[in-house]
């Protein structure tokens, strides 16, 4: 999760709901003013057994984020005296509830430059690792670790977020520990514009989470999932994450989310560089009254509350100042670049977004609700109606792929973005996920080696050029 920097902008207090849309309209940019910028979470494990690193301790992953700043430069930033979060240039290293380690990358105008920050933060965190004897897994879940031997990370966020999970689903401390994710971000023009890419991809989820579905081992055993990640969604707190049905109305503009989102509980806002505790509330009651606390007074509702409780909000597809598409589970290192390729072929070129859409537009919210499940435990052998899911994901594919020739930006090798689509073609030609090959792999080829999963799925410092190995 992102670190949450406040502006002094956002110290304003809120005084009607068009401050609201204000926020989103301010957010618009010009096509040639739009970046992709890419969210890498991945799971740190002991390099022997598999089993999830600690944040604390000298193998731990506090450690790995001192060796980071003084290595190679990152700004450490500090909570209660605790390492959290590192920072560069554009970038920033956070921590996940459990200590999965996300790399949040700078606004990148292609995939090339998006390649060449991956590279550099693959060899550094494997150079790392491989010291103090952690690897990094693109897996989108902890595969041997229950919750209960998973460490907290010690921020305060955490603290206020954790209970309250357990009030309103069965999974909540799962997601907050065990998972991990590659997110994508966009921008859009105006809101027109924002709403029909929000609208694609929500459509698109299905097919998006069963491309990338990469979660099918838990504790050592096969799941029945094969994105276990994205069920865990299903079942953490309906009244912040999964599909929002009203998305598909053509109507649909900043309004609808905004109303959404004012009736979303809160989990706290910031005064004085503190979190105050506000889970359960919605924000359309603090809007109204305000809120009353022993340390700070009376505290009423500002800009900046708003920003950071858009952040605590996880739909399938996320309205900021930007677009987040968060479907696809964490991925081998080969295949994560994919995700953003994937979807900026699609997304920044006008008649591909209407071709991606024309995928899914026939279906009614009671079959996009049906699929979306199937999506989690089937993976691409889900079907919509009579049609495979991975009928559409190569559809799909070849879609993103014109849009990437058409958009034509190409490396100094004189190569296009659709190199980092190889990969995922590969994959789909076989009808097999990453979760699906695992799952095929683990009881039979690999006998439950774990030494074989982590080869699989680990960083390595040469992770700097997309190739087409699937495993």
């Amino acid at each position: 999760m992102t670190e949450f920097i406040q502006t002094d902008e956002q110290l304003q207090e809120i005084e009607s709901v068009g401050q609201l849309r204000t926020y989103f309209e301010r957010a618009g940019k010009p096509r040639d003013a739009w970046r992709v910028g890419t969210e890498y979470e991945k799971l740190g494990v002991d390099a022997r057994t598999g089993r999830a690193a600690p944040y604390s301790g000298p193998a731990g992953i506090e450690t790995v984020l001192r060796e980071l700043a003084e290595r190679y430069g990152w700004e450490p930033k500090r909570e209660s005296g605790r390492i959290i979060a590192l920072y560069r240039d554009k970038a920033s290293i956070t921590l996940e509830p459990g200590a999965q380690l996300e790399l949040s990358g700078e606004q990148c105008a292609t995939i090339h430059c998006a390649q060449e920050e991956f590279s550099t933060h693959s060899r550094e965190i494997a150079s790392v690792g491989r010291e103090l004897g952690i690897a990094f897994l693109g897996l989108g879940i902890q595969p041997i670790t229950p919750i209960d031997q998973i460490e907290l990370v010690p921020k305060r966020r955490y603290g206020i977020m954790a209970p309250y999970m357990e009030t309103v689903g069965k999974h909540g401390l799962q997601m907050m520990k065990q998972t991990a994710t590659v997110q994508a971000n966009f921008d859009f023009a105006d809101e027109a514009d924002a709403m029909r890419k929000m609208r694609t991809t929500m459509g698109l989820t299905p097919i998006v989470t069963a491309m990338f579905s990469n979660s099918s081992i838990l504790e050592g055993q096969l799941t029945g999932y094969m994105s276990l990640r994205g069920h865990t969604w299903t079942d953490t707190d309906p009244s912040r994450a999964g599909l929002l049905p009203f998305v598909f109305s053509e109507s649909a503009g900043f309004d609808e989310y905004i109303r959404w989102a004012l009736d979303a509980p809160m989990y706290f806002v910031m005064r004085d560089n503190q979190y105050v505790d506000l889970s359960g509330v919605p924000f359309r009651h603090f809007l109204k009254q305000g809120h009353v606390d022993h340390a700070h007074g009376t505290i009423r509702a500002t800009a900046g509350d708003w920003a950071l409780h858009l952040t605590t909000l996880f739909p399938e597809v996320r309205l900021k100042t930007y677009l987040e598409v968060r479907s696809a589970d964490s991925q081998p290192p080969h295949l994560v670049l994919a995700v953003p390729a994937l979807l900026k072929g699609v997304l920044y070129e006008d008649d591909c977004l209407e071709a991606a859409w024309d995928l899914v537009k026939s279906w009614n919210w009671e079959q996009r609700l049906s699929l979306y499940h199937d999506a989690h435990r089937q993976g691409l052998q889900a079907r919509a109606g009579r049609i495979p899911l991975r009928d559409l994901a190569r559809e799909l594919a070849v879609i993103a792929r014109h849009g990437l020739r058409t958009q034509g930006a190409c490396n100094s090798r004189g190569e296009d973005e659709t190199i980092y689509l190889a990969a995922l073609d590969h994959q789909l030609e076989s009808g097999a996920s990453p979760a699906r090959y695992v799952a095929d792999n683990w009881e039979r080829g690999w006998n439950k080696d774990i030494a074989r999963l982590i080869a699989f799925s680990s960083y390595r410092a040469s992770d700097s050029h997309p190739d087409t190995t699937v495993g």
